[in-house]
């Protein structure tokens, strides 16, 4: 179970997840919670400290959520954004990691085989090197 966050700690994580930090540098938001900058590094380095800070920031992100998914189709189309085109099929499911191999001539595949065939050939090149 991760452990409690301070006040302090919730105090930087409200300012961290501000776009740019508020405009603040890390020793303003250091002095404003009344930490040294070297304890803000610290928990920086907190496992349970980040995983609020990511909370905290898609909390903040959500209302424009919408807006941002609106905007996909204008990047895909006037810039060419292959990228944007991914993540926009991947957030309606249209898009998977998934790679399905079939086999196109009928029998079965001997992987035992195959693993031997992939040995042989390493060797070959090893030989030729």
């Amino acid at each position: 179970m991760a452990r409690k966050l301070s006040e302090k700690q919730i105090a930087a994580i409200t300012i961290l997840a501000q776009p740019k930090r508020g405009g603040m540098t890390y020793d303003q938001i250091a002095e404003e919670v009344g930490v040294s900058r070297q304890t803000l590094y610290e928990w920086r380095q907190n496992d349970s400290f980040n995983d609020e800070l990511k909370r905290q920031i898609m909390r903040n992100t959500l209302d424009r959520l919408p807006e941002v998914m609106d905007s996909i189709p204008d990047h895909i189309i006037n810039d060419g954004n292959a990228a944007m085109f991914r993540t926009l099929l991947q957030a309606h499911s249209m898009l998977t990691d998934n790679v399905v191999v079939e086999n196109k001539n009928g029998s079965d595949t001997d992987i035992d085989e195959m693993k031997a065939q992939i040995e042989r050939m390493r060797a070959l090149r090893k030989d030729a090197e």
